[in-house]
């Protein structure tokens, strides 16, 4: 199941097919000037019943709020400083000056979000450092500029062999205890070994003994080092959803001796602005969302318009993709409605006869369909087929058949998984992980992610797309495991047998924590899969950061447990500190009238 479903319950707890009577349990209303977040979970017991017991809680985010979203850097006043900001950087870009102050001013321009405003200068600086002969002489002695040098090329594809650390190594092949008082540098060596790809067994090292030593530093003098040693351990850089990484390092940046005032500024102005768009693209799927008018008829299932387009943003966040994310959004929003008619609501012979219709993609299959049913395949039907049709006015391309598939394998994966659920039947891990990074609902995002951004088609592309490559199932089985390590208490509780977590269990006998250990190190083996294929894919370099990406907002978004049930907590402090609360510059901005600064600090 796609979606874990969050609820107070009882182990024996099961749903009908129908809604019947149950009891709400409702939270403390925590108001906010004229907006209120309610955190509601029910319990429903009939021992005859198959289905999870859940009803979930009406979204926090109401759409007159959504309406209200103002920000005030769409001003002429902001662009004009962005842009003369932008060239004074550029300029600093373009002066030739050493490879590892290039090198690190690329890192902060990334980490700060400013990425986006330089490619052609990144690409072009990180080339030149590729191709510089003289390269070993700066960074033979250096182990931050030599892990920096590995890891900002091989985000950017470049086959740089882990053998450029054998210079760290004793003769056992182990690094050399002498590096470990250089915390700048183990913590970029640290950063530097999520890079590693499968039987490399240098930056496994690597990995293991920068964590042990960063883990054991104690009265650091520089708490900003410390700080940042932290937040690394707590979630490694190449992990992160880029958007909140933004954030957090912009306020890290503040803090550093060598800080750019100029690129700070930047930085702030920059990260506004594009939440000024992220605002405007939001209430466009707001009023998408609310004219399709699912949500008010099918009540059972979840409303979360909002942060369904959080979602878009972990994928997208750059303006130009704007398209991107409205697709991502109306994609994101469909899922959890099937999702939920498949774990929660429908029969097994009304499933049935969906994912029939589906596959038929024809119209005429809705008589078969119950009411309930109805309105959602039409819809999916009818949004999809608008994609297809902008892509083979713009480009040519028809490109239903694809979108058609890839809706087909994660609806019929979700009735295989009902299949399991209705019967009791307890699959193996394998089999369980074959049929879950489909059910994830990984491919779906990540194929109307493809032709969404307009980039130019081939059969060739078209091919590899088709065939699932390892970023496609890599982002797509982190998606899926990440979503069971965050719900997986819940699941055993309540008896579901669709986890990895309990699938493992079953299997080996062994315990939730050793389970839980498992599925972590299966994570691990996958962002390995996808390193490889970072600089050896079709794709362009931006749907590889796509699919990258996808990974990190799954690990972000159920970091804390479920980031899609329950609006509480961690989920609604995302919403608040990426899309509605700007970063303060010094300048007075409005935004939403139904925030109070005071009141709701970020």
């Amino acid at each position: 199941m796609a979606f874990p479903i969050y609820a107070l319950h009882t182990p024996s707890s099961f749903v009908s097919k129908r809604p019947t009577p149950y009891v709400m349990v409702r939270a403390p209303s925590i108001v906010r000037s004229n907006w209120q977040v309610r955190c509601v979970a029910t319990i429903q017991s009939q021992a005859e019943n198959t289905k999870p017991s859940v009803v979930y809680q009406p979204t926090i985010w109401d759409y007159d709020f959504v309406e209200s979203l103002q920000s005030g850097y769409v001003d002429d006043t902001f662009r004009t400083r962005a842009k003369a900001l932008t060239e004074d950087i550029r300029e600093i870009l373009n002066h030739e000056f050493e490879p590892i102050a290039q090198l690190k001013l690329i890192n902060d321009l990334q980490r700060l979000g400013l990425g986006h405003l330089f490619e052609k200068e990144i690409d072009r600086s990180l080339e030149a450092v590729y191709n510089n002969s003289n390269t070993v002489k700066w960074i033979k002695d250096d182990l931050y500029a030599t892990a920096l040098h590995f890891r900002l090329l091989r985000q950017h594809g470049y086959q740089v062999s882990q053998d450029i650390f054998s210079g760290f190594l004793d003769e056992k092949v182990k690094f050399k205890d002498s590096i470990c008082g250089d915390i700048i540098g183990m913590l970029s060596l640290y950063d530097a070994s999520y890079l590693g790809t499968e039987g490399e067994s240098i930056l496994d090292e690597a990995r293991d003994f920068s964590k042990r030593h960063l883990e054991d530093i104690k009265d650091y003098k520089d708490s900003n080092v410390v700080t940042q040693v932290n937040h690394s351990l707590e979630v490694p850089l190449h992990w992160r959803m880029l958007r909140p990484e933004t954030r957090w390092y912009i306020h890290a940046y503040q803090g550093l001796e060598d800080m750019n005032p100029i690129i700070l500024e930047l930085a702030k102005l920059d990260f506004n602005m594009v939440q000024a768009v992220h605002q405007r693209d939001l209430r466009h799927a707001s009023r998408w969302w609310r004219n399709l008018g699912l949500a008010a008829k099918l009540s059972f299932a979840r409303d979360r318009p909002v942060e369904s387009f959080l979602w878009s943003i972990g994928v997208t966040y750059e303006p130009q993709y704007e398209r991107c994310r409205n697709w991502l959004t109306e994609v994101m929003n469909f899922v959890l409605i099937i999702d939920d008619i498949y774990d929660v609501y429908g029969s097994l012979e009304e499933l049935e006869h969906f994912t029939a219709a589906v596959d038929r993609w024809d119209t005429a299959a809705m008589k078969e369909l119950p009411y309930y049913m109805k309105m959602p395949f039409l819809a999916l039907f009818n949004t999809t087929n608008e994609m297809a049709y902008d892509i083979l006015k713009e480009q040519g391309w028809d490109i239903l058949p694809y979108l058609r598939k890839t809706w087909a394998d994660f609806i019929e994966a979700m009735f295989k998984e009902a299949q399991w659920y209705q019967k009791r039947t307890t699959p193996s891990t394998e089999e369980y992980l074959k049929n879950g990074w489909v059910s994830s609902s990984g491919t779906v995002f990540l194929v109307h992610a493809f032709f969404a951004t307009g980039q130019e088609i081939t059969e060739d592309v078209l091919e590899c797309l088709g065939s699932n490559p390892d970023l496609i199932f890599g982002s797509s089985m982190i998606f899926r495991l990440s979503n069971d390590l965050a719900t997986s208490s819940a699941e055993l509780e309540r008896g579901d047998v669709s986890s990895s977590i309990h699938c493992y269990m079953h299997e080996h006998k062994v315990s939730e924590q050793a389970a839980g250990q498992y599925i972590r190190e299966k994570i691990m083996e996958t962002w390995k899969l996808m390193n490889k294929s970072i600089s050896n894919s079709l794709f362009s370099s931006q749907f590889v950061q796509f699919c990258l990406n996808l990974a990190r907002t799954s690990l972000h978004v159920y970091q804390y447990g479920d980031g899609l049930g329950v609006e509480c907590n961690k989920s609604k402090d995302h919403v608040l500190s990426l899309i509605v609360k700007p970063i303060a510059t010094g300048s007075p901005v409005t935004h939403s009238k139904h925030v109070d600064d005071g009141v709701l600090s970020v």
